[in-house]
């Protein structure tokens, strides 16, 4: 995992709140952190800048160690006796039912994922064997099903992300004392930053699709097809947007008699998708497990 303790922005002052001296220093690096995540989420949840893997992967990283904070900051018996003292630990019951969406959403896209991964390694074969359109198109067939269907999903989780960030953003606590508004504070933070994450990948995994009907006419769909309609929507492209492209590349130079470099560059960018599908399966998977233990705590406070 990386190590967070390299950036600046760990090491800057934040305000003094009531914890023991270790639950102190666990609140001035979780509300670090977080100030860290807010600067690159600044823009509105429904932004679709900064999709490229390696940012949302980086994102993933500090939000793991976010996870990993809070959960030693809500461990303290202050802030269990904080949280619960508020009206009857509302605080808690809403942290738990935000918790079923935000697990809900990145199992989800850790599915969609895998199936992705699937199809890319059976494109790589195809195109690295060059066996010739009929093969590749099968492929890009089974492709466009995949995404069509990952529409749907990506479309319904969207829906409820924005749902669970409106009741954040309605939240208004009532109690005055210091120590309990930060930790709704982190509660309310972490959980916009984790909608913004989650939103970034479901972004990052939408394709479009080549609106063909049947098969036999994806091929010549892909080389007439124009993926972005402006200089502005291609710098916010990322690899499996880019596969689009290189698809058409490879299939015009085809045409031309020209399909080696187009082979090797389609190669690559398959290449480098399952490398960073891979990495993104991997943070996603953390995030998972971060949020299982949040929610197991969040229990236990009730329960006890």
């Amino acid at each position: 995992m990386e190590d967070i303790s390299k950036y600046p922005y760990v090491h800057q002052p934040v305000r003094s709140i009531s914890f023991p001296t270790r639950a102190h220093s666990v609140s001035q690096r979780v509300e670090a952190l977080l100030n860290h995540l807010k600067h690159h989420h600044s823009q509105p949840v429904s932004s679709t800048t900064g999709l490229e893997a390696e940012t949302i992967l980086s994102d993933l990283v500090v939000l793991a160690e976010v996870y990993n904070c809070s959960e030693e900051l809500f461990h303290s018996p202050q802030s269990q006796q904080a949280l619960l003292r508020y009206q009857d630990g509302k605080l808690v019951e809403e942290a738990l039912c935000g918790s079923v969406t935000l697990l809900d959403t990145c199992e989800s896209a850790r599915d969609l994922l895998l199936v992705l991964k699937e199809h890319m390694q059976n494109l790589h074969s195809t195109v690295r064997r060059r066996k010739g359109d009929s093969n590749i198109e099968s492929n890009i067939s089974s492709l466009d099903i995949f995404k069509k269907k990952a529409k749907k999903t990506i479309s319904k989780q969207l829906v409820q992300l924005k749902r669970m960030q409106n009741k954040v953003n309605s939240f208004s606590l009532l109690d005055q004392d210091q120590q309990l508004a930060f930790l709704a504070r982190v509660l309310r933070e972490s959980n916009t930053i984790t909608i913004s994450v989650l939103h970034s990948i479901l972004v990052f995994l939408s394709m479009p699709t080549f609106g063909t009907k049947g098969p036999s006419s994806l091929i010549s769909k892909l080389k007439t097809t124009v993926l972005f309609s402006s200089q502005k929507e291609q710098k916010n492209t990322n690899g499996v947007a880019d596969l689009h492209n290189v698809l058409c590349s490879l299939f015009g130079r085809e045409k031309n008699g020209d399909s080696s470099g187009g082979f090797q560059r389609a190669l690559g960018v398959l290449e480098t998708l399952n490398v960073d599908i891979e990495a993104l399966e991997g943070g996603l998977d953390c995030i998972f497990r971060c949020l299982v233990k949040n929610r197991v705590s969040f229990l236990n406070m009730l329960v006890h």
